[in-house]
């Protein structure tokens, strides 16, 4: 079954921040309750080991308790968060094989965001033939396509909150969209099942 992030309303979610980062210990727990699944689900897409990820989240939602006092009270909590995960995971895989050259120019070698299809909520055998094609399109995007597709369709980010979340600009985030889109339809030839079928990978 599909874990996609726990949808909270915007005031909710920055009316606990501004609780948490005042050291309220219920806020900081509410956030994790929140947002852990979401943030695993996001984490699962660049890491196939699984405790390596729940163990980046515990880390980050630490690390931030520790800093709260710094923090900024203007953010957006989930892609701030998302974002801190993405850096810290990166600086963890660094710190897990120095020998490797995991610089920012060489993250994307090194990081895979997968697709699947969910066959057990698929009705029909035609659906799940398409919804697999469009899975084998996506896998073949290069990686910073695959997570630009990923978090505009499928975490219904806007173009500021994906370039924070992938430290790129916002223009370079239009760019590798619709060189992807592109791609995508090329390959498709029509444009309706690509965005019809996306709710039903991940």
């Amino acid at each position: 079954m599909k874990l996609p992030f726990h949808r909270t309303d915007a005031s909710d979610d920055n009316s606990t921040w501004q609780r948490f980062i005042a050291g309220d210990v219920d806020a900081f727990e509410q956030l994790m309750s929140m947002h852990f699944q979401g943030l695993f689900h996001y984490g699962s897409k660049f890491s196939r080991d699984k405790e390596f990820v729940k163990d980046a989240i515990q880390d980050l939602f630490l690390i931030l308790w520790e800093k709260r006092r710094k923090l900024s009270h203007e953010v957006v909590v989930r892609p701030y968060l998302m974002a801190s995960l993405r850096r810290l995971m990166h600086r963890s895989q660094q710190s897990r094989f120095p020998i490797l050259d995991i610089s920012k120019d060489n993250q994307e070698a090194n990081f895979e965001i997968a697709f699947s299809v969910e066959q057990d909520y698929i009705e029909h055998e035609s659906t799940i033939v398409l919804a697999n094609k469009l899975k084998h399109l996506l896998d073949q995007l290069p990686t910073r396509q695959k997570e630009v597709i990923y978090l505009k369709f499928f975490q219904e980010m806007d173009r500021t909150q994906i370039s924070e979340i992938m430290d790129i600009s916002p223009q370079t985030v239009s760019n590798l969209l619709q060189i992807a889109i592109k791609q995508l339809k090329n390959y498709w030839g029509v444009t309706l099942p690509i965005f019809f079928l996306m709710h039903i990978l991940i």
